[in-house]
């Protein structure tokens, strides 16, 4: 057997309910010599074995793999790629135009907490969130050549900045296959270009494709500010459309540097488009002029309960400064990315914020993310973006 950990009774509910962690105040009794991210066996209190998972330290301790009473079969991650891939075959079979560039695994929302794929053309990028998943790299990283074939060119790993500060010194970000970080991708039809190994998260924001695809649907002739841009998604998306003119902010001369980098591949003419490296607030506060849109999608401003009061008084002040941007008649697409800002809490934010503005407003999209980041149904904790479309008078 497995090195294990033995659960208080009745805590078992939380594991046969099919919830993919395991807490540390649910375990009564620990193996011996247990190891960051090795292989354990979770026991009910009668000793009887209910899953398998990866062992951790910090508040989730076990991130479960596999239930049952059975071993871990000896093809698991064949079989959990693959299942993945073939979910994604039938989302992509949706996309209106052409796309090379999707979420291939999605942690628990796939079976495989701790574990993120995203696929850039030829080129896939690992990203560990836990040390059992950094630890079965190489297994991951074959079962991906095998279940992509000659597609995958290029896997490249991504793990010091998603693992515990503790690790930094004992992973590595690097190659598994190949060695080209960079690629040049379409989603939906429109080029971008994403570095695996530079940009932040895996180097692109997949989730937001067909919020993306829906701000164009309302750009044509419209002046749109791209706030937060990044590597300006919305904004090659809102100039395809047609827009008259588009704005794109943000913070970080390297993200302007990637904005303008996609607003030529798309051979998108200068005069329609302005770069300002700023920060947002600040912008927002100083501008005097409005637009038709104005899209706000900051990075996430909490990812613990104890800063959540902070996150939000942080959306309001933004949101209060974004809407009075905002044109009469106009549209602000919004965003939290927070997972522990959920989605009323959000609301209830973005409703302050237009009561502080003054302006009345109506909902008129819910929005989340792309659907190859899909949501275990036994964890709901998976949806974490949320995205309003309002339009203010």
């Amino acid at each position: 057997m497995n090195q294990y950990v033995k659960l208080k009774p009745k805590k078992e509910v939380f594991v046969k309910r099919k919830h993919p962690w395991v807490f540390s105040g649910a375990i009564a009794e620990y193996g011996e010599d247990l190891q960051e991210g090795m292989p354990v066996t979770v026991l009910d209190a009668s000793g009887q074995q209910l899953a398998m998972g990866h062992y951790q330290e910090g508040s989730i301790r076990v991130r479960l793999l596999h239930h049952g009473t059975d071993d871990r079969p000896e093809d698991f991650w064949h079989q959990a790629i693959d299942r993945a891939y073939q979910t994604r075959k039938v989302i992509l079979s949706t996309t209106p135009a052409a796309t090379n560039a999707y979420r291939l695994v999605h942690g628990a929302g796939d079976l495989l907490p701790g574990l993120v794929i995203d696929i850039y053309n030829e080129l896939a990028v690992v990203q560990c969130h836990s040390m059992g998943m950094y630890l079965e790299r190489e297994a991951i990283a074959e079962a991906l050549k095998t279940v992509l074939g000659d597609s995958l060119k290029h896997t490249y790993l991504r793990a010091r900045k998603t693992l515990p500060k503790r690790f930094e010194n004992e992973v590595y970000d690097g190659f598994l296959l190949g060695d080209q970080a960079e690629a040049d991708v379409l989603e939906n039809g429109h080029h971008f270009r994403i570095n695996a190994a530079t940009g932040q998260k895996t180097g692109f924001f997949l989730d937001q494709r067909d919020n993306r695809q829906l701000l164009a649907q309302y750009c044509d002739g419209r002046d749109v500010l791209n706030t937060f841009c990044y590597t300006g998604g919305f904004s090659v998306y809102a100039l395809k459309a047609g827009a008259k003119g588009v704005t794109s902010v943000d913070i970080s001369g390297k993200a302007m540097q990637l904005t303008e980098q996609n607003v030529e591949l798309n051979d998108i003419p200068a005069e329609s488009y302005k770069a300002v490296t700023a920060d947002v607030l600040q912008y927002l506060r100083k501008e005097s002029n409005l637009f038709d849109i104005v899209v706000v999608d900051p990075p996430a401003y909490a990812k613990s309960y104890n800063k959540r009061h902070r996150a939000v008084q942080g959306y309001k002040r933004l949101n209060v400064e974004a809407i009075k941007r905002v044109k009469p008649g106009g549209l602000l697409f919004t965003f939290s990315c927070s997972q522990v800002v959920d989605r009323q809490l959000f609301q209830d934010t973005i409703v302050a914020a237009g009561l502080e503005a003054g302006r009345s407003a109506r909902v008129l999209h819910q929005l989340t993310q792309a659907p190859d980041h899909p949501v275990n149904l036994f964890h709901p904790e998976g949806s974490y973006l949320k995205g309003l479309v309002v339009q203010l008078d």
